[in-house]
């Protein structure tokens, strides 16, 4: 057996970076906010090893689907890093996960998330919980659990990462998707915040690394500094949609993440259609055109890795357009029609962006 030498005491894990302790604090913390993130078939409270839902509820359901998502945020965080606020990361998260539950006509029921740190500042792990417990409220599921692990080592004593995963459930002959598209169907774009929480990598490199911006920089086009802009919350549609299916007669959604709008939107088309989106529907946000001036990134480049102002499209017939647009309207979303479906005939792709964005 070899010989050890002690050096300064024996071991622990609070010598090898991990501290309990504050790890216990954050919970005591985050606690408040959790609790608001609920739902009346949420069985216990935080602390357990596993979060409970009652199933019984979907005994109301002829055929229940369960659905789930997967998802972070990406070099987002490092925004909220450098600018010490953590409090809105959450949002993003949550939007990024059951927003692309919804996309089948799910209600998202629950979430779990994965907090990794390299230092459990306590103050700063509740306030990532609070966005994300905020973010559930607002899609109107519940926060059931969750992990803060701390990598001390293998990350900086400020560096963190968030991770989420959702559930939620959809009747079965309720299910949206391709396969109820139809030629004649009507695109409906739904406005994004912003950037959301995607092409951050790009966003990055070309304000920082290539621009020379700072986070305090005040920038005229959004009337407050690149930080806050750059922060911006991921708008979490679930609740408008839901409240769409319940209104009006909806083929299919599709989430505008990473990818971009046209290569999201094909997700959803079928084989045999076509979809026309006309760029003069509508005008993006100052910022998406910043990042192309400032690096000089073709828009082809900006249209397949950031949202470009959409954040949703929802496919409906025509006759539904009316009081679809009417829902989304009195739920305080800007939305538009922003094209069409048509039988693809001899063309390659399933979606075209055509025409100029408006000035």
């Amino acid at each position: 057996m070899p010989e050890t030498s002690p050096v300064g005491g024996g071991a622990s894990y609070a010598a090898a970076g991990v501290d309990i302790e504050a790890g216990d604090r954050a919970v005591e913390l985050m606690k408040e906010w959790v609790k608001k993130a609920t739902r009346p078939e949420v069985v216990g409270g935080l602390g357990g090893f596993a979060g409970l839902f009652d199933a019984s509820v979907l005994k109301r359901y002829d055929r229940p689907l369960l659905a789930s998502a997967t998802d972070g945020v990406g070099t987002k965080v490092d925004i909220a890093r450098r600018l010490g606020v953590y409090d809105t990361i959450g949002h993003d998260l949550v939007g990024m996960v059951v927003d692309d539950l919804v996309v089948c006509g799910a209600e998202p029921l629950f979430m779990t998330d994965y907090i990794c740190v390299g230092k459990v500042y306590p103050e700063r792990v509740a306030a990532i919980v609070k966005g994300i417990a905020e973010g559930c409220v607002l899609a109107g599921c519940a926060l059931v659990g969750g992990e803060t692990a701390e990598h001390p080592g293998l990350l900086g004593a400020d560096d963190f990462d968030v991770a989420g995963a959702g559930t939620g459930v959809v009747e079965a002959d309720r299910l949206l998707g391709a396969e109820r598209i139809r030629p004649g169907d009507v695109a409906i774009a739904m406005e994004s915040s912003g950037l959301h929480s995607n092409g951050y990598s790009l966003v990055r490199h070309v304000l920082f690394d290539r621009a020379g911006w700072s986070l305090d920089r005040k920038v005229a086009e959004f009337g407050r500094t690149l930080g806050e802009e750059l922060l911006e919350p991921t708008k979490i549609y679930a609740l408008d949609c839901l409240a769409l299916t319940r209104t009006a007669e909806v083929h299919a959604y599709s989430h505008i993440t990473g990818g971009g709008l046209a290569n999201n939107l094909a997700r959803v088309i079928p084989d045999a259609l076509h979809a026309t989106i006309d760029r003069s529907t509508w005008t993006p946000d100052p910022v998406f055109d910043i990042v192309g001036r400032a690096g000089s990134v073709e828009r082809a480049e900006l249209e397949k890795t950031l949202n470009m102002g959409v954040g949703m499209i929802a496919i409906v017939p025509q006759e539904s357009v009316d009081v679809a647009l009417t829902t989304l309207a009195d739920r305080g979303v800007d939305a538009w029609v922003a094209g069409e479906i048509t039988e693809r005939g001899d063309r390659a792709e399933a979606v075209t962006l055509t025409g100029d964005y408006a000035s």
